[in-house]
Formats: structure tokens, sequence, C-alpha cells
């Protein structure tokens, strides 16, 4: 009886404490706030938004963000890793020091794609956690052939802020460890919404 009061405190405790966090969103989510967004659209002005960050991918050491969850039985034989998937939840940050301010997390899945060089289809959504845009996530599809030395990937859509959005997301490498396979990827996005 004793453990079952101490576990039942504990979830009273926790679902105490999440509904006193305040839950900061830039644009309200339900149905009628969002009902309300799209019957105002017809008033509202297409704007461009521009932002700069960098990625933080860390698949060894400790700390790990990014992790592979499956291959083909042939990825090992493959120059390219061909095959290979993993799933991220990556830092975004404001400059390439992991300890500078965080904006939010890349979160999502990369998979080696290309028989020929290393090339990752990236579906994934940026999850803006802090700032002007907190609440609000783009959404990203493309090829990353990661030794290009840019990359262009598109923006297939947004929540919150970015509702409709649509726009490049251009990646840099800023920094590579090419044994441990952890990288600092530089951002450059470019977005249209509402």
């Amino acid at each position: 009886m004793g453990k079952y009061l101490s576990t039942m405190v504990m979830v009273i405790l926790y679902s105490i404490i999440m509904m006193a966090l305040p839950t900061v969103k830039s644009v309200a989510e339900d149905p009628e706030a969002v009902e309300a967004w799209f019957d105002n659209l017809k008033y509202k002005k297409e704007k461009t938004t521009k932002l700069h960050f960098y990625f933080h991918d860390t698949i060894t050491g400790q700390n790990i963000t990014a992790t592979k969850v499956a291959q083909a039985t042939f990825t090992d034989k493959s120059p390219s890793r061909f095959g290979e998937v993993y799933v991220m939840n990556d830092p975004l940050t404001v400059g390439p020091d992991i300890n500078s301010e965080q904006l939010g997390r890349a979160q999502g899945i990369f998979v080696s794609s290309d028989f020929d060089e290393v090339s990752f289809l990236m579906t994934l959504n940026y999850v803006f956690t802090s700032g002007p845009y907190n609440g609000s996530t783009l959404s990203i599809l493309g090829r990353n052939p990661i030794f290009h030395t840019y990359r262009e990937m598109s923006i297939v859509g947004g929540s919150g802020i970015f509702r409709l959005a649509r726009g490049i997301a251009t990646a840099k490498t800023y920094w590579v460890n090419a044994t441990a396979f952890n990288a600092i990827v530089e951002y450059h996005v470019v977005v249209l919404h509402y």
C-alpha cells in the first residue's frame, strides 16, 4: 500500500506541476482560433522571414542527439551506407557553440538513400522553443548530399507563426568529426508565410 500511495502522490504532483507550467506559444492552436485565422487569411499579406542557426548532430560520445534505428542487410557493404536510418532530436542554436542560446530542436528522420554518394533523405521539423517563434515549427523535406558545400532542402509547411510556410533551407557543414560522425551544420532559412 505504501508503494502504491507513493506512486500516486508522485503522479498527482507531476500533474499539478505540468498544469502550473505556462505554455507560451506564439499562436493559438485550438480549432476555433485556426478557423478564425483562415477566415482572416484574405486580409493577410505574405511575408518573408530569414533565419540563421546551427544544427548540432551528435551520433557518438556523450549527449547523443541522433541514433541509428535500422539498416538494410547490405548497408555495411555499401560505400554510401545505403539503407541506414537515423532518428534525431538535434539542438538548434544561435551560434556554433553548443552552449550558445538554444532556439529549438530539429526532430525527425534521415535515411541514406543514394547508392553512389553519401546523401540523406531528410524529413524533419524545426521545433522552435524560445524567442519570437516559440511554439511554431517548420517542416523540411529534401536531399542532403553531405559532402557538397551547400545543400538545399525544401520547406514544405509549418505551424504557429509559420502556417502555410514554404521556402528553402540551405545547409553548410561548419564542423565535422569524420571518425565519430558528429557534425555542426550551419543553416540559412528563407521562408514565405502569412
